[in-house]
């Protein structure tokens, strides 16, 4: 770490140097103009104008690249916060329909991205999100509630064999998806510019590392609803035929999940360490459930008792993430001054 002496230049003013290397790379000048940001923990950041201008734009080479791979390489631009992305053949050639077809998948998995301009061998998508439309508590909090949506319907088609029902489950999971991109493309773009941060409901970049590990760990939850919908359509006509009984224990363990998952985000959110607490305590009250409904399974075959395994699975690993998201409220929560812990 390079360190700088600060300088007095008059009666109230102190000064210091920026380092030559970073202004270079920074194209700042004299008589340029910086903006300063006060953060947590003493921080204060100097932030270049070229950070300050959002219209980034990023060119993809469909010459060098397969057409899966450029739908991979939109969807990390599109993270990665870029305004404006082209993908392009160079020397005159055409895209084929592959790549086309893969732009166009891209686009309809990205919220707000759409194709502004085409020709034979270009085509420009913009993405017209802005980080003050929306706000990561609110974002977390949406997809904590299409997970728990998915979780409900899937358990329910589960206990009607209803293939329809688990069907609709199943087309929630690209909304989900959506969701959870967008708050990676929030959540780098804060990180890359702390004026950011503000928009998107922060009063610090501090708390970003934690989101994004909350953010996924909702993404997961919704891969766990999915694989229990997937479970119901596989059975197809062949329900599981599980008692009624069993069927009433799988309900109230979902229930609990569905409120850990809930007090997970909400502790996250609110910063409170009494509802990450709580989550931790239904943990606990439900951590031998899955073992509890398998042991009093009456006789099945095989192949239905695994299904059962499988759905049970997939409940306790969305309890697990609901507990290390209440884990990272934790670290939030105790990060100031509360009558649990006075920071000197």
């Amino acid at each position: 770490m390079e360190t700088r002496k600060v300088q007095r230049l008059g009666p109230s003013t102190l000064a210091m140097t920026l380092p030559a290397e970073w202004a270079k790379a920074q194209n700042v000048e004299k008589g340029d103009e910086v903006s300063l940001r006060t953060g947590g923990k003493g921080t204060l950041t100097v932030l270049p104008e070229s950070v300050q201008q959002e219209e980034s734009e990023a060119i993809i080479h469909a010459d060098e690249l397969e057409a899966d791979a450029i739908e991979r390489a939109i969807l990390a631009q599109y993270v990665l916060g870029r305004r404006v992305i082209q993908v392009e053949v160079k020397d005159g050639g055409t895209l084929n329909s592959g790549v086309i077809n893969a732009v166009y998948n891209a686009e309809t998995q990205l919220m707000g991205l759409g194709v502004i301009e085409e020709t034979p061998e270009r085509i420009a998508i913009r993405c017209s999100v802005d980080p003050e439309d929306f706000t990561l508590d609110n974002l977390l909090e949406r997809l904590e509630s299409t997970g728990s949506t998915m979780r409900n319907e899937a358990v329910k088609a589960l206990a009607h064999g209803n293939p329809d029902l688990a069907q609709r489950a199943l087309n929630r999971e690209r909304q989900a998806n959506k969701i959870f991109v967008l708050l990676l493309r929030l959540i780098f773009t804060a990180y890359q510019n702390p004026n950011l941060a503000r928009a998107v409901g922060l009063d610090s970049g501090f708390p970003l590392i934690g989101y994004r590990t909350v953010a996924k760990n909702l993404e997961l939850t919704a891969d766990n609803a999915e694989d229990i919908a997937e479970i119901v359509i596989d059975a197809g006509e062949n329900t599981l035929d599980v008692d009624d009984a069993t069927l009433r224990e799988i309900r109230e363990f979902t229930d609990t999940v569905n409120e850990m998952t809930e007090l997970g985000v909400r502790s996250v959110v609110e910063r409170d360490y009494d509802l990450a607490l709580q989550t931790k305590k239904l943990f606990r009250d439900v951590e031998d459930s899955q073992t509890e409904i398998l042991t009093s399974l009456p006789e099945m075959d095989n192949d239905k008792l695994l299904q059962v395994r499988e759905v049970l699975v997939a409940l306790q690993q969305t309890a697990q993430y609901a507990v290390r998201n209440a884990e990272i409220a934790t670290n939030l929560a105790l990060d100031t001054n509360s009558e649990y812990v006075t920071i000197t």
